[in-house]
């Protein structure tokens, strides 16, 4: 349950429309709360407040209609403002980080306080009526209305600037970093004693009935995997007295049909076995960052990726990106990742998971990098600095191992690709302290 109501709220937070339309269902209660309360008042008493609107009806129609048409029009301006700053961002940064723009607290409390405006000034407005014999003003109404129009000015003069500022590069990179670095806490939430450090299960070390006939599993939808209730596979398994191996996870595309489980032993088989396991699953038509770490990675490796291309050609935006990936290795060095293995309240194994380790994480931030930036002599050098801070910061012995492989291959191509003996010259002073650093007490 958990999983699902973090999985519908990751889907609900990413909709461009959530806050705006928050902010409408709110004006709306707020004209209804605030007519209320001009019925209540006296009009005599409103009159004799300075603060509060004291003109005839037909200039608070006047008023009204103004503020409903500047602001209607002022925001049909911010929704094309901001697709066009969508465009901007795709083809610079890549169509996976519009996730990112969509997301933009700031755009969307702008575009919903000038529906919000547009809305309540509207409502307010069929309230007010004046004849020879009866003559209805909205006072404290009206008064709020103009209110939210002196705000709506100020919130126009902060979607300038914040709009301006959202597509430099340095902000958009910053933005997905802190993105990361909140995933990371959410999903390794635990860090490591170094005291008591242990190594991790053998990941090839399964059952042997696994080996020979498992009962399999295959997928009815076609999509990415959002999300898996893993504690909800483990009291299937527990109940059932199963082992369940899950073949997939979180960020993996899967195609109708394809395995997706396996189950042993095979004599479980059920009707509804198979339904009760694929409902744990949540498919998607993309990726999220709810369960899938690397999505946010291979976010900012889109953005380095893209920089050292040829047609863009700025390694000072792919060594932007170096730094924070470097910073994200860091943050998960400290943290405790979950094991692949999932054991009930008697210590019996029931599940076997798809889960991410440190070497995949290394692997999806650094290897693209390297493979598109070992032609420049500033990227490779910065990588191999990045892996130096990092060594410090590593507890585990088989993660040191993981990046010392990373900086030889970093070493390796780009002393390959560069013909300059001074380059290659400084490569290796990089790869020497590089190494140094991630061999610790413990590595060679």
């Amino acid at each position: 349950m958990k999983t699902f109501l973090s999985t519908w709220w990751e889907r609900l937070r990413a909709s461009y429309w959530f806050l705006p339309s928050l902010l409408a269902i709110g004006a709306i209660g707020l004209s209804a709360l605030t007519l209320h309360i001009d019925g209540v008042i006296s009009p005599k008493w409103a009159r004799n407040t300075a603060w509060i609107w004291a003109g005839g009806a037909e200039g608070a129609r006047n008023v009204l209609a103004t503020i409903a048409s500047s602001t209607i029009t002022v925001a049909g301006v911010v929704f094309s403002i901001t697709i066009v700053t969508l465009t901007l961002a795709s083809s610079q940064f890549g169509p996976r980080l519009l996730r990112n723009f969509m997301n933009d607290r700031g755009t969307q409390l702008v575009l919903g306080i000038f529906v919000a405006t547009f809305l309540y000034c509207l409502l307010v407005l069929r309230a007010i009526r004046g004849t020879n014999q009866v003559t209805v003003v909205p006072f404290l109404s009206v008064t709020c209305g103009v209110t939210f129009a002196v705000a709506s000015v100020g919130f126009l003069i902060f979607f300038i600037h914040h709009i301006s500022t959202s597509i430099i590069a340095e902000n958009v990179i910053g933005r997905v970093a802190l993105d990361l670095r909140s995933n990371i806490d959410r999903l390794y939430p635990d860090r490591i004693n170094p005291s008591t450090v242990t190594g991790f299960p053998d990941p090839e070390h399964l059952p042997e009935e696994f080996l020979r006939d498992p009962l399999t599993i295959v997928s009815h939808d076609s999509g990415f995997i959002q999300a898996i209730a893993t504690e909800n596979v483990l009291e299937i398994a527990t109940e059932r007295d199963l082992i369940v191996r899950l073949l997939r996870r979180p960020g993996e595309f899967v195609a109708e049909g394809a395995v997706i489980a396996e189950v042993v032993p095979r004599a479980a088989e059920s009707d509804d076995l198979a339904s009760d396991i694929l409902g744990t699953i949540f498919f998607g038509r993309d990726r999220t960052p709810a369960q899938d770490i690397e999505y946010s990675i291979d976010q900012l490796v889109e953005v380095a990726v893209r920089a050292l291309s040829p047609g863009v050609n700025d390694p000072f935006t792919a060594i932007t990106c170096v730094e924070w990936l470097g910073a994200a290795l860091i943050r998960v060095a400290g943290r405790k990742i979950p094991s692949r293995w999932r054991y009930d309240e008697g210590n019996q194994l029931r599940v076997i998971t798809g889960a991410t380790d440190f070497a995949g994480i290394a692997d999806a931030a650094l290897n693209q990098v390297r493979q598109y930036g070992c032609s420049s002599v500033a990227v490779t050098v910065r990588l191999l600095d990045v892996l130096e801070r990092i060594g410090p910061h590593l507890v585990r012995q088989e993660d040191r191992d993981v990046l010392l492989a990373h900086a030889r291959a970093v070493r390796h191509d780009g002393v390959t690709k560069v013909a300059n003996e001074h380059d290659q010259k400084d490569i290796e002073s990089a790869f020497a302290r590089a190494k140094a650093a991630l061999c610790g007490a413990g590595g060679a």
